[in-house]
């Protein structure tokens, strides 16, 4: 950069660089990311523009930053003279509008813009079924695979075939950052890696079953990609049917299947050792969020003292309902 770019002083979020790109990608999916300015890097640290800092989750640290007015990019909204409604993960540009011919020409902007696009996607259905994926209309380009990149892990996808959201890309961390080396971790709807993955890299032993046998091919070669395919375990198939050989076993467990996590509880705590943390995902109505979960684990957890670390409200799932996660341990 220049300097004689001229620069305005402007709210950023300040992450380390090795987080930059799934903090953005976290930032973009709630509209947060303010085009106008750049985005810097200095000194290890990403300072990435944004253009509500009260709306940013606390997570994140915000600082003022004189940051480079962007200029001669082009965006969708210049093309269009309006702007669609669009998320990215990797090289796809994943676009959400009702009507078709609003669609493509959305997708022809995004490809004429500035965005770093191989493919863009309109989505065509509600995720649906046991594997949790979707129907999309490919509006150009001509793949659904891409990889994408979250704190220091890289994860190849097939947005076609298995189910991934990188807006948990700030919960997952959050998880992850208590994984110590000695953990043995069970992801029991474990997808293509994305709990698995970082924390096999932190040291921990890790198994991850999931009923969807294409996202178990996803997440073994996303262990082999990470240089941790010898601490990482893959299961094709319903976890009921492996937990057996695994019972007694964990001493942390992700059980990230809200709307229906509860009627595995039975299946958790057989998997539990001693002493475990539970990661327990849930969706409830707003006015007692975590109250239901909380009891369900009680119940099924009735040989151990059942603690709850954490109450956390992850995102809002719709309105008056919250996905939620409860860090509960577990202790005989």
């Amino acid at each position: 950069m220049s300097d004689d770019r001229r620069t305005e002083p402007t709210p950023c979020v300040r992450v380390p660089r090795e987080e930059g790109e799934a903090a953005r990608a976290d930032l973009a999916d709630r509209d947060l990311v303010d085009a106008d300015h750049e985005i810097t890097v200095a000194d290890g640290v990403l300072r990435i523009p944004v253009t509500d800092p009260a709306a940013v989750p606390e997570a994140y640290d915000v600082v003022t930053h004189e940051a480079p007015v962007r200029e001669g990019q082009t965006l969708p909204v210049d093309v269009l003279g309006w702007s669609p409604t669009y998320g990215r993960l990797g090289d796809i540009v994943i676009l959400d509008e009702d009507d078709p011919e609003r669609a493509q020409a959305a997708a022809d902007a995004v490809m004429a813009s500035s965005i770093p696009a191989g493919t863009v996607v309109n989505r065509a259905s509600k995720v649906k079924g046991e594997t949790r994926v979707r129907d999309w209309d490919v509006l150009a380009g001509d793949g659904t695979e891409t990889v994408h990149r979250e704190y220091g892990c890289e994860f190849l996808v097939d947005i076609a075939t298995v189910y991934f959201s990188p807006r948990l890309a700030t919960e997952r961390h959050r998880v992850v950052e208590q994984v110590s080396p000695d953990d043995r971790v069970f992801d029991m709807f474990a997808g293509v890696g994305p709990f698995v993955i970082p924390a096999a890299k932190r040291g921990a032993t890790c198994v991850g079953a999931d009923i969807n046998p294409e996202a178990v091919d996803y997440l073994r070669e996303n262990a082999r990609r990470n240089g941790v395919a010898d601490r990482v375990t893959a299961h094709a198939g319903d976890v009921r049917e492996v937990a057996t050989d695994y019972a007694g076993w964990a001493s942390r467990i992700v059980m990230n299947l809200p709307h229906s996590a509860d009627a595995f509880l039975d299946t958790a705590v057989a998997l539990a050792g001693d002493d475990c943390v539970l990661h327990y995902y849930d969706i409830q109505h707003d006015s007692d969020p975590f109250g239901p979960g909380e009891r369900a684990i009680r119940e099924a957890a009735a040989g151990y003292d059942v603690t709850v670390e954490a109450r956390r409200e992850v995102r809002s799932y719709a309105p008056h309902e919250l996905n939620v996660c409860l860090d509960v341990r577990l202790s005989r």
